[in-house]
């Protein structure tokens, strides 16, 4: 999957909450809006996870094939031929799972789109730009193994990166408009006048596009790390392993500090911009100063129950002052105000997501610890144990992330403008859509799963890497390196 084309759910999952309202419709909600959520949640939940691999995953393949060719490494090589196919299998469960994306914003949210679509859609054409240039290369660069000439080969392969965080950025953008929407004046309720700058680079973008980018190198370093972990765990502690190892773990390592103080600046930006959202997080019904940091509990009937309060917590890092007054659920309209479940969603999800980034971080101090200690790897069992579950742990963190950014928003679907109950359709069985969607994913993600499990047990028992590409003819372009064995 490309990054472009993962990006592309990731927006959709703007477009609507990530999850059910309060896990029941409300009262007076439109009978579609139940399970248009629960569509969006599981589609979106389950691309989502993909993101990372097409931002991320081939810049760790250029990584490895960089040093293979400055250095003449064999082994760096091989890695960098195995990630590619891999990026191969992802693009095109990613090409799927996306393009059902696409079409659930018209069918499960028409009014959203015929409202606003002249204005949210240009982000999207821009997206669809870098999605072809990524396309083509991406086939270039894995159809060009032994085809190509090394270094022009090498080439291609970044201009797939490049084009994948591009595409990343442009839906990064609609999905930030949605949180912060400028660049358009409206005349009858629709969209009359559109400033294309102002759209795409609206208030919430830069925050938003860091964020996701970090997010996904960490959550594809730690995943390929994992993989290598567990393989040392089984004893093969070969060079090619280590090395797998060590490109995905450091990117993730250095990943993780930033991702921290990127959060914490976004945390006061949405305490500025997006202070129901930020009342959500804090689990904050009233308004005041002096506001406790709340650890873990939940709200019930409007008050909190449960949870470890830290005094002044919320306030300093707000304000870095305890006289900081944040505004509560209480200041949010009633008719605007979102329910105790979705609060209670979202305050837990932060704290997941919180929680779990400070653990990868002591996780990369723990490497640091034993190259400063001159120990290696192989036999820190405990540590390479920790490491397997590191690529979960990052899952985790994005998933937690995503709900935060998008539950959080609700009521609305553009905030300020439109409700989400307000854009759902009121026509069709979105219980049967459903349906047929959730056996698609199924299907595709267990096809999915079977294919790389069967590339790795090749890999394995040919312990080189005997087919040239995943798919297409074979042969050697004179002057091409060599395959190496494992």
């Amino acid at each position: 999957m490309t990054a472009a084309l993962s990006a592309l759910p990731a927006l959709a999952a703007h477009l609507a909450p990530s999850v059910p309202h309060g896990g029941l419709a409300a009262a007076g909600d439109p009978s579609q809006l139940l399970p248009a959520r629960q569509q969006m949640a599981f589609t979106l939940g389950f691309h989502i996870i993909l993101v990372p691999f097409g931002v991320a995953l081939t810049s760790l393949m250029l990584v490895a094939n960089y040093r293979g060719l400055k250095h003449g490494d064999e082994q760096a090589m091989l890695l960098a031929r195995r990630w590619s196919k891999v990026a191969a299998v992802l693009f095109a469960v990613g090409a799927i799972t996306g393009t059902v994306l696409t079409f659930e914003l018209g069918i499960l949210w028409p009014r959203m789109m015929g409202r606003y679509g002249a204005a949210f859609g240009f982000p999207f054409a821009i997206e669809g730009l870098f999605f072809f240039l990524e396309a083509i290369f991406v086939s270039i660069y894995i159809y060009g193994w032994k085809r190509l000439r090394p270094w022009p080969h090498f080439w291609t392969g970044v201009v797939v990166s490049l084009s994948s965080i591009g595409g990343a950025a442009a839906v990064i953008a609609a999905n930030s408009w949605m949180n912060q929407p400028a660049g358009f004046t409206l005349r009858n309720g629709q969209v009359d006048t559109v400033s294309p700058g102002r759209v795409f680079f609206n208030g919430a973008f830069w925050y938003e596009l860091f964020h996701m980018l970090l997010a996904a190198y960490i959550v594809a370093g730690f995943c390929v790390a994992s993989v290598y972990a567990v393989g040392m765990l089984r004893g093969r502690t070969s060079r090619y392993h280590r090395m797998g190892f060590t490109i995905g773990f450091v990117t993730a390592a250095v990943a993780v500090p930033f991702q921290i103080v990127m959060g914490d600046t976004i945390a006061r930006y949405v305490y500025d911009a997006e202070s129901p959202k930020f009342s959500a997080v804090e689990l904050l019904p009233t308004t005041g100063t002096h506001v406790p940091e709340t650890l873990g509990g939940v709200l019930v009937n409007g008050k909190i129950r449960y949870g470890l309060r830290i005094p002044d917590g919320a306030s300093l890092l707000a304000g870095f002052s305890v006289n900081t007054r944040i505004k509560g659920l209480d200041a949010i309209p009633a008719q605007y105000r979102p329910s105790d479940q979705e609060v209670n969603t979202v305050h837990l999800a932060f704290d997941v997501m919180v929680g779990l980034s400070f653990l990868l971080l002591l996780l990369a101090v723990w490497y640091a610890w034993l190259l400063w200690r001159h120990r290696p790897i192989t036999g820190a069992r405990w540590f390479l144990r920790a490491s397997a579950l590191s690529g979960l742990a990052a899952v985790a963190c994005l998933e937690t992330g995503w709900i935060v950014t998008e539950v959080g928003r609700q009521p609305w679907i553009v905030v300020g403008h439109l409700l989400t109950r307000d854009a759902v359709a009121t026509r069709g069985n979105l219980w049967a859509w459903f349906a047929a969607v959730l056996a698609i994913y199924v299907a595709v993600g267990l096809t999915a799963g079977a294919v790389l499990i069967s590339m790795k047990r090749r890999w394995r028992t040919e312990g080189g890497d005997s087919v040239d590409v995943p798919y297409g003819p074979r042969g050697e372009t004179a002057g091409a390196p060599q395959e190496a064995g494992a």
